[in-house]
């Protein structure tokens, strides 16, 4: 009984005082039909590039590489059943920070993208517009200012 007792002590002490890592990587992932459109929107809309892909993922990154983002066929025969449905194209959002929105947003308008939100200034600091992706992700590309007294 003391030894099960220690063992049971030494587990929960090690899991209630375990650090959590000091690096950690986020990679939001998408589960859609849509790879090509996806792929195509991500790439010549916002300069993202292709880190890895095959017949059912897309691994893209941000032009800095500082960021990645993910997309996946659904109900592919690889993957287990929490990453078979598919996504339907509301509920997420992704913001993207830019040193220059203004910029950015005369390069998108160029593209003939259709802009969801115009380009605005909010009280609480951010200058931004919105965009949506061929999966129905909102993107909100946004400049963060000082906000207003």
């Amino acid at each position: 009984m003391k030894t099960l007792f220690i063992t049971v002590f030494v587990l929960f002490y090690g899991i209630a005082n375990a650090q959590t890592p000091e690096k950690m990587k986020l990679n939001a992932g998408i589960i859609t039909e849509k790879l090509a459109e996806t792929k195509q929107f991500y790439t010549e809309v916002l300069g993202f590039g292709v880190r890895f892909e095959n017949d059912f993922y897309l691994l893209l990154h941000t032009p800095d590489e500082s960021s990645e983002v993910s997309f996946l066929l659904p109900n592919h025969p690889s993957q287990k059943p929490i990453f078979q449905p598919s996504f339907h194209g509301k509920g997420v959002y992704f913001t993207i920070e830019v040193e220059d929105v203004d910029q950015v947003y005369q390069q998108i308008k160029k593209t003939g993208t259709p802009i969801a939100i115009e380009l605005r200034e909010e009280v609480w600091g951010d200058r931004h517009f919105a965009i949506v992706d061929p999966n129905g992700v909102g993107i909100d590309i946004v400049t963060y200012t000082p906000p207003e007294d």
